[in-house]
């Protein structure tokens, strides 16, 4: 597969849809770029069904409402809505969430209090059921979705410790987000030694974001009854061909482990639970984000490509 190039991308320009009866017309104010979406495009079987050739790169959105013919939004109404890469989006206004500024900052929608703050919180204490004590490691832990699990293991009294590829993104994890400890995979060279040094007690939880060697290392520190959430597995993602790593399932023998993988979407009936819980956590400083917002709709593309290179440190989010 390899990387994807802008020139991928082709921008394209067509007349906006006439509105019928009970739909709403919205036009994108921040659109969000996913380490999901490459699998939209890579030609292989995936969960997230396939963008085809010339057509729209799917993906969420928060939008204003700029025409109406359904009772139920009026003009100006902001709503989070999976609308893809366009500036324009016609909806039957089934499944949208309206937003309000007065909360949080619409842009959460895309990032803490949406898709990203979802998953970090399910895929934690679903199923990984932390407990007080206990060692969380997280990987790809600057990242949208790592930086939020860090802190929620905290709130639950867990000693945590992150991974990811910068000292600037260890910087903010230790000093920010509240990591107990932290290392740069770019510069360490034995990532088992590292996980042994910073966590003696062992992992009794892993999050797993990005696969591959970092995630081999882990299987080789792991407690009895350990539980590893798969959420991603970016390093592998633009690869040309598949990697044959260390087989360690015979690991998860050892130590008694459950691994599960998941899909934030399984829990979307739960959502309404969850929000405020998360809401509550960024009103008293239990939480903290941050959003790296790029500037333009033609940067779509070259947003998206910085992403799967690991430029980005929390939520990236694209401002139209």
């Amino acid at each position: 597969m390899g990387l994807p190039k802008e020139s991928d991308f082709r921008l394209a320009d067509a007349p906006v849809p006439e509105l019928g009866d009970g739909e709403i017309l919205v036009r994108a104010m921040y659109l969000s770029v996913d380490p999901y979406m490459r699998g939209r495009i890579s030609g292989m079987k995936s969960y997230a069904a396939p963008t085809e050739i010339g057509g729209l790169m799917q993906g969420g959105g928060v939008a204003r409402v700029i025409e109406t013919k359904n009772p139920g939004f009026s003009v100006g109404d902001i709503v989070d809505i999976y609308m893809g890469w366009q500036e324009y989006a016609v909806s039957n206004g089934r499944g949208l969430r309206k937003l309000d500024p007065a909360v949080a900052p619409v842009s959460t929608a895309l990032g803490v209090l949406g898709m990203p703050g979802m998953t970090a919180y399910f895929g934690l204490l679903d199923i990984c059921d932390p407990k007080p004590g206990e060692t969380v490691v997280v990987s790809g832990a600057a990242g949208a979705v790592g930086s939020i699990v860090g802190q929620i293991a905290k709130i639950k009294g867990c000693h945590t410790a992150g991974i990811a590829g910068g000292d600037d993104k260890i910087t903010w994890i230790l000093d920010e987000c509240g990591y107990d400890a932290a290392f740069n995979y770019k510069t360490t060279d034995n990532y088992s030694a590292k996980l042994k040094e910073l966590c003696p007690n062992g992992i009794d939880v892993y999050f797993d974001n990005v696969g591959g060697p970092i995630t081999d290392a882990v299987f080789g520190c792991l407690n009895v009854g350990a539980r590893i959430s798969i959420c991603g597995q970016i390093s592998q993602y633009n690869n040309t061909q598949v990697e044959m790593g260390p087989r360690l399932l015979g690991a998860l023998i050892v130590y008694r482990a459950k691994v599960q993988g998941f899909l934030v979407s399984d829990y979307a009936p739960r959502f309404s639970q969850a929000l405020p819980e998360m809401a509550g956590w960024i009103r008293s400083g239990q939480i903290k984000y941050r959003e790296d917002i790029v500037e333009g709709f033609e940067n779509l593309p070259k947003a998206f490509i910085g992403l799967l290179q690991g430029e980005n440190i929390g939520k990236r989010i694209v401002k139209v």
